[in-house]
């Protein structure tokens, strides 16, 4: 796929009849090349508007035995090089070149994973240097090094390859325009004489590609990464060919930094235990990049200072729960592996994992206090965490063995009630204590949903026996309401104002109760809205497949007026309560290796009898072994079954600006505000950037700062804000009207990040506060997000410049105490 990056389009799509193995771009970025079965093909890329025919393929190159596995350029884009299953390297030419004849490079004994070239500037400066232009390095080889590459083996191997060229073969002149090379000249670039047969007087070509005309490639050197161990493999490779660094992978989550072409060791670090997926490193060389797809880490290591940059690791098995703090910013999610992460909404990133002390998958997740989260766990007990010392301090557990598969924490969080699936019971607790206050038992099947009250000191729960209870925590002989369905129910949810429950059965039937009465409100009939995806194993299509598709994680927003909904489908719908209408639905994924994404099957893994197993995906890769009846591989053991496309919660944010949805993906965020939108309704002939800059000659700050806040550029907004006059910000702060507040503040918070003129931002946020203060408390959800985003900026420059000033504090006291003493010392003389 072509993608506009900026925009997040796709302009082009193209199909290849192999796997994609392998795409990367030239280094001068006018080509790509990309790998797919055999065969390399190289493309001209094209703009970054949407054309017609935007691929134009250049080339094809052929040659290598196995499927290529990597690719590389050489510095000038005039030279590829390929490595493939085979155990050989290829090298062309990228244009036409006259009397060149592709090299094949051998000597490995398994597949490779990585092939590098070296700088064309750095060999020959080396060449010169100690070669005095003609020697060689001890090898068999003679002549001017024209090339060198690298080729890296799986079995840990690396092989330092030179192109050498002698200085008799360089003299040979091809006489212009002989029989037989008109068309190689025209193709070449010439006009009648090719580049190749051009006389040099021993000096080299215009580009690698003349250079390694006749030319003879050879091995100077070999060396081995895993030597003193048969199970390590080598994984991924990156080259840092302006600075000769290698970074190595290995299989068993090792990883090494290597200089070349002496191989010397500069860093070795083990990441994890499993295996290191992709490696890259920075053009700078300073930063390193990890990715390990078993554990879901992506590690940014920065060699010199051994310090990491970035550590961001998913769960292991998936993501089961998730649950907002009281502010919003922070989400907490609960996984099939046992531990609970914590994410900031705002950036994604994952900032902190506690310490792992479940033993079984969790199954909900929940806030006391924006200080302490809950979870429960399959293990049977319910665990509260610390978030200042990020620790488990107290577990709550039942007098009989069960699995927790519901929870919830009444408003004040001091009373903290779980779910069991058998026996089909609530267990209720003191978060204080930590003691076993009740035991509430009345459902006939497992507890699937529990809400709290927002008010009131009442608890509802859901059963698989198709009834809804309210009870009453503090009246011990109450009787507790009953709201009776047609079908298992599944999920509940309590209206923010608390008059209002809704419950969700396994028919796809949303049913809204009226908590006072117990009367039935309304009902809502989703089962035809959420459906869609056919899996692959389904033997009928998507459009008659509802029957089976239902909601099992609903959720109120702020305001009542709306319900989230999310089940056993690719889509989130929203419903309008009053009118019942359903107002959006959302696709979770688009991910085509998961089951139930497609809404029709591929017509070739259809038979007579409905869809046949997928052979591309059942087929072990080396296909070695017969297949065993039930086995989705050869007879190694193992099993593997295609993940389904499933939304396990969602959940409204507390400011109701975005709603969070848990796939098996990971997590997503929606999110109402989009920082910096274009909006052209108050724009005129008028409004242009000339007329802003006009306005700021005349000192009209007021009006310049309104018409570029209209144009919405960053950078024509911030060069307004920074030409304001110190002493004018009181008076164009108080200028500026409701409707571009937020759009202001926005811009104020990302100019401050980077901006030296930290006093000068800081007054105009102390203006706009003092103005619009009372406004934005009245309205704080329309504000809170830009408001953050401004407070979070600002605290991180006051962190950095306290820390510059804790610094220099004892230096400003020893200069000001010399200060003091030349003074005395000079009016004493």
């Amino acid at each position: 796929m072509l993608v506009n990056y900026y925009r997040g389009v796709v302009l082009h799509r193209f199909k290849f009849k192999k796997s994609v193995r392998e795409i990367k771009f030239s280094p001068d970025g006018s080509k790509f090349a990309v790998s797919f079965g055999k065969m390399v093909q190289v493309w001209y890329t094209p703009g970054s508007r949407r054309e017609f025919a935007p691929l134009v393929l250049h080339r094809k190159y052929t040659g290598l035995v196995g499927d290529v596995t990597t690719l590389e350029w050489s510095s000038d884009s005039s030279v590829l090089l390929a490595g493939g299953k085979d155990c050989q390297a290829r090298v062309w030419t990228v244009d036409t070149v006259k009397d060149y004849e592709p090299w094949t490079l051998v000597g490995h004994k398994k597949p490779l994973v990585g092939v590098h070239f070296e700088s064309r500037d750095k060999t020959l400066a080396e060449r010169d240097q100690f070669f005095g232009g003609s020697g060689n390095t001890g090898s068999s080889l003679t002549g001017k090094v024209v090339a060198r590459c690298y080729t890296v083996s799986q079995d840990g191997v690396i092989c330092t390859r030179e192109c050498r060229r002698q200085d008799e073969d360089e003299e040979k002149k091809t006489e212009p325009g002989s029989p037989g090379n008109a068309a190689v000249d025209f193709f070449a670039g010439g006009g009648g004489t090719s580049l190749a047969s051009t006389p040099q007087n021993k000096t080299d070509g215009i580009d690698q590609a003349h250079d390694i005309v006749n030319a003879l490639w050879g091995t100077t050197s070999r060396h081995y990464f895993n030597a003193n161990s048969s199970n390590q493999n080598v994984v991924s490779t990156s080259y840092s060919s302006e600075h000769s660094l290698l970074v190595v992978g290995f299989s068993t989550g090792l990883f090494g930094l290597y200089e070349l072409p002496s191989m010397s060791n500069i860093h070795t670090l083990s990441l994890s235990h499993s295996t290191i997926g992709t490696v890259t490193i920075n053009p700078s060389a300073e930063w390193l990049a990890f990715g390990c797809p078993k554990t879901q880490q992506l590690l940014i290591w920065e060699w010199r200072s051994e310090t990491y940059v970035m550590k961001q690791s998913g769960h292991a098995y998936g993501m089961k729960c998730m649950a907002y703090s009281p502010d919003g910013i922070v989400i907490a999610t609960g996984g099939e592996d046992g531990t609970v992460k914590l994410w900031n909404s705002q950036s994604g990133f994952c900032y902190v994992t506690l310490p792992k002390s479940h033993t079984a998958a969790i199954t909900a997740v929940a806030f006391a206090n924006p200080t302490v989260v809950l979870s429960a766990s399959l293990d049977g007990t319910v665990r509260a965490h610390d978030l200042h010392r990020y620790r488990n301090f107290k577990v709550y557990t039942s007098d009989i063995p069960c699995q927790f598969i519901s929870m919830a924490v009444d408003k004040s969080g001091e009373v903290v009630c779980a779910g069991s699936a058998d026996p089909f019971r609530i267990c209720v607790w003191s978060v204080q204590t930590g003691k076993l206050t009740d035991v509430l038992s009345g459902h006939l099947g497992p507890v699937s949903g529990l809400a709290f009250h927002p008010v009131r000191g009442t608890l509802a729960s859901s059963s698989w026996d198709g009834t809804c209870k309210v009870w009453d925590l503090y009246k011990s002989d109450s009787t507790p309401e009953t709201f009776e369905s047609s079908a298992d129910v599944v999920c509940l949810a309590f209206r923010p104002d608390g008059n209002q429950i809704c419950s969700g059965t396994i028919r796809g039937l949303l049913r809204f109760w009226n908590v006072d009465d117990a009367s039935l409100v309304c009902e809502i009939d989703g089962q035809k809205d959420i459906k869609g995806g056919r899996k692959i194993n389904d033997r009928m299509t998507s459009d008659n497949n509802a029957s089976s598709r239902y909601f099992t994680s609903i959720a109120y927003s702020a305001d009542g007026n709306c319900l989230l909904a999310g089940g056993n489908s690719k889509y989130v719908c929203i419903y309008e309560i009053s009118q019942q209408i359903l107002l959006k639905k959302f696709q979770v994924s688009f991910n085509r290796s998961l089951d139930g994404v497609l809404d029709e099957l591929n017509s070739k893994n259809l038979g007579d009898g409905g869809p046949v197993n997928d052979e591309h995906d059942s087929a072990d890769e080396n296909n070695l072994a017969p297949h065993l009846p039930g086995a989705k591989r050869a007879d190694d053991g193992s099993r593997k079954s295609r993940v389904e496309v499933l939304t396990m919660q969602v959940a409204f944010s507390p400011t109701g600006r975005e709603w969070s949805t848990i796939s098996g993906e990971g997590l997503h965020v929606y999110s109402l505000d989009d920082d910096l939108i274009f909006d052209p309704l108050a724009l005129t002939e008028a409004v242009t950037p000339s007329a802003v800059r006009t306005n700021l000659r005349k000192g009209k700050y007021s009006m310049a700062l309104l018409m570029s806040l209209h144009l919405n550029e960053f950078a024509l907004v911030k060069s307004v804000i920074e030409d304001t006059p110190f002493e004018s910000i009181a008076t164009v702060a108080r200028s500026i009207g409701k409707e571009n507040l937020n759009q202001l503040i926005q811009f104020l918070s990302k100019s401050m990040e980077d901006s030296p003129h930290i006093e000068y931002y800081l007054r105009w946020c102390l203006e706009l506060l003092q103005t619009h203060g009372i406004h934005m408390e009245k309205n704080r959800g329309q504000y809170l997000r830009a408001f953050r985003a401004l407070f979070r900026v600002v605290q991180s420059r006051y962190t950095d410049l306290k820390s510059i000033c804790d610094e220099n504090k004892y230096s400003l006291d020893f200069l000001e105490n010399q200060t003091n003493l030349i003074l005395g010392q000079s009016e004493d003389e």
